[in-house]
């Protein structure tokens, strides 16, 4: 069974605090302001289809660890782009995946998955291949129980609201489903993802555009009317409750171009002319331009640059985006933000939330930007640092700079639904270690720190999303 202080600081006194200030907490409603779950799960609410399909075979999480060790994700039942063949016996899949748990050894992966396993199914013995089948049964069982379908697990997992994230050529048509069925156990909106019709080095992106303007009724050839159609596409979000963007470009670069310039550039864009910097100014400028709508709109502006997408060739080919071939790469803050926040970073009402892979630029230039521009906000440990370790890494060059209210709580940022508690869980117990560590050297005062927990799980998160 999971020890009940994982995580805590191991001197008694400090522990003990800490472990009051979880009790605290601990039962707060789960807000995930952004993240990657399929609407579809909570729209259909049908029984995921088995414990393969729920755990591995969609968690990038958890093949590229296996995928390093020389397990082919073919074996491990990755879908194949062209269709080809691969593994789809699942049981099959599940014992590979017990044969080589042992190499999720002290990675966040292996307590998401023992959290998953004992709070979600009530199982409490060590996964592996002597137990496999034991838990491929007894998690087969329980799914097709009526009491652990997704809408079943959402309310169970206390999750108040949850955002999805689409692209803005989706038809929502699952957000109006779930609109229109009369649930009402919880809350599922949508965030805008404009990548495929901003970023000239998406595949298809000139298609893209075209089926934009298909989709808005306005020639998205003319720059102006591009324009407008993005304005079009982000107040139909907002009807199917979008508060925020997100853009996950891979530099973050900002621009401000004179007008002349921009429509240069998108024509040469949609033309397939764009050279690698030209698109990456395309790219910036777009942010800035979503930066100056999120004015007029309301929605908070996410910005999740520092990731080398797909940098496996042969995998992209294979398998496509998003199967653990995404890599952190350095990123600059200061000079790269700079036209944005020149434009609209001195907007009170303006919220933009800033992540990064690349853990040298908190102390250095992120805190100290979001702690005196009033637009900018920093999002938490993100991706591969998501973890006990990143977490606290993050609050101790955090903190000093931009102190807790120019921080937006966490997100839980996954495909993997079950997982979502367990994040959330380690994201409070190691607030609360921080917290407890500030009262123990006399930085923060004892009856503060319950007021700065109950903030960091629940209501910045709510006020920075507009939730």
């Amino acid at each position: 069974m999971l020890n009940k202080d994982r995580l805590f600081p191991t001197e008694p006194k400090t522990r003990d605090l800490a472990r009051a200030l979880y009790n605290e907490i601990n039962t707060l409603p789960i807000v995930s302001p952004h993240g990657h779950t399929d609407p579809r799960w909570y729209a259909e609410n049908e029984p995921f289809p088995d414990p393969a399909k729920l755990f591995v075979v969609p968690d990038h999480y958890v093949f590229r660890m296996l995928c390093s060790q020389g397990v082919k994700l073919t074996d491990l039942g990755v879908p194949r782009v062209d269709g080809g063949e691969t593994e789809t016996d699942s049981r099959k899949i599940w014992r590979l995946f017990a044969e080589n748990f042992y190499l999720l050894r002290g990675t966040p992966s292996r307590g998401w998955l023992e959290h998953s396993f004992e709070h979600v199914f009530g199982l409490t013995k060590r996964f592996g291949p002597d137990t496999a089948d034991e838990f491929y049964d007894h998690i087969d069982e329980c799914l097709q129980k009526p009491e652990f379908r997704p809408r079943a697990l959402f309310e169970r997992f206390n999750i108040e609201v949850i955002a999805t994230t689409e692209s803005p050529l989706d038809d929502l048509k699952w957000h109006a489903m779930i609109r229109d069925s009369g649930w009402t156990g919880g809350k599922v909106v949508t965030a805008y993802r404009p990548d495929p019709v901003v970023d000239p080095d998406f595949e298809g992106f000139a298609e893209n555009v075209a089926k934009f303007g298909e989709i808005t009724g306005l020639d998205t050839t003319n720059y102006d009317n591009y324009l407008e159609a993005h304005r079009v596409r982000r107040a139909f979000f907002k009807q199917y409750g979008a508060t925020s963007t997100d853009h996950g470009h891979p530099t973050a670069r900002t621009e401000d171009l004179p007008k002349a310039e921009a429509e240069a550039l998108f024509a040469k864009a949609l033309k397939g002319e764009c050279t690698a910097e030209e698109a990456d100014a395309f790219r910036g400028h777009m942010l800035t331009e979503m930066g100056r709508m999120s004015v007029e709109d309301g929605l908070v502006l996410q910005i999740h640059p520092g990731s080398t997408r797909n940098h496996s060739a042969e995998v992209m080919a294979r398998h496509g985006r998003d199967k653990g071939f995404d890599i952190p790469s350095q990123t600059n803050y200061v000079d790269a933000l700079r036209p944005l926040l020149n434009a609209v970073g001195m907007e009170p009402d303006l919220t933009i939330v800033l992540f990064t892979l690349d853990e040298t630029a908190y102390s250095r230039e992120l805190a100290p930007l979001a702690g005196v521009y009033p637009a900018l906000r920093l999002g938490p440990a993100w991706w591969f640092h998501d973890s006990p370790e990143g977490m606290r890494r993050y609050r101790e060059m955090v903190t000093e700079t931009a102190g807790f209210y120019n921080t937006v709580g966490f997100n839980d940022d996954t495909r993997a639904f079950c997982s979502i508690p367990a994040r959330h869980d380690v994201a409070r117990r190691v607030d609360c270690a921080f917290l407890a560590t500030l009262v123990a050297t006399g930085r923060l005062d004892e009856d503060e720190a319950p007021e700065v927990a109950r903030d960091l799980t629940y209501n910045l998160v709510k006020r920075a999303y507009r939730l």
